[in-house]
């Protein structure tokens, strides 16, 4: 009997660092990574390019449909996500393109275009997927699942330090401000809220060292998964 992929999901808020601790696993265990909120976040970019209106479900799933998305890894730092041709590494990872990759995932016209191709990630030796429905909606079959937090004011004062280091301009009580309505959003949205899966181990990562986090994620693994 052939053995299913194995698949560790982290889901959480924005901030959380998420995205940040999944790479290192993947990194760590040798597997694939699927950075779901880049995907939303590119799907939300192109429609902006198009002039498309946010709000119109169907035009945003027919966007979706025709938009490619490729993942580009250097080896060091983030992967370069390339949108239709175009390397949209930075600006996807603004906070207008996070609002906008918050407001398209609303609708089920879009999340069900998107499906498919987040499942295609799955793939040998296993994947670490990283989002917010990745243990709830897109893997609930998967055996592995983390969902991690911290409070508002941390991942406010992380993304401000993110950003900053980017050389983007921006206001650490706006941020705290749209990190508290998205939390919001995502939370109360009828379509995959944000919320952990039944199964999931919560961790809480406010004030606690990246390496240890890391270390914490891991643990979630049997032996036989563990990295050598």
């Amino acid at each position: 009997m052939t053995r299913p992929i194995p698949v560790l999901t982290i889901d959480g808020p924005s901030g959380s660092g998420k995205g940040t601790i999944s790479r290192a696993v993947a990194q760590r265990l040798g597997w694939h990574y699927l950075d779901s909120g880049a995907i939303y976040r590119a799907v939300g970019l192109a429609a902006a390019w198009e002039g498309l209106d946010l709000s119109d479900g169907e035009s945003i799933a027919t966007c979706a449909a025709r938009t490619e998305i490729r993942f580009i890894t250097d080896g060091e730092g983030e992967p370069h996500v390339i949108v239709n041709g175009k390397d949209a590494t930075r600006s996807l990872r603004t906070e207008s393109a996070g609002a906008a990759a918050s407001a398209i995932a609303a609708h089920p016209p879009v999340r069900a275009a998107l499906v498919d191709l987040q499942l295609r990630f799955r793939a040998k030796p296993g994947l670490v997927a990283d989002g917010r429905d990745m243990g709830t909606v897109i893997f609930p079959d998967a055996p592995y699942k983390v969902f991690l937090t911290a409070s508002a004011a941390e991942r406010a004062k992380r993304r401000y330090k993110q950003l900053k280091d980017k050389g983007v301009s921006v206001n650490l009580d706006s941020l705290l401000h749209e990190i508290a309505a998205r939390d919001e959003r995502d939370a109360g949205r009828a379509v995959a809220p944000l919320k952990p899966a039944s199964d999931a181990v919560i961790l809480d990562s406010t004030g606690v060292p990246i390496t240890e986090v890391i270390e914490r994620v891991l643990a979630v693994l049997p032996a036989s998964l563990q990295p050598r």
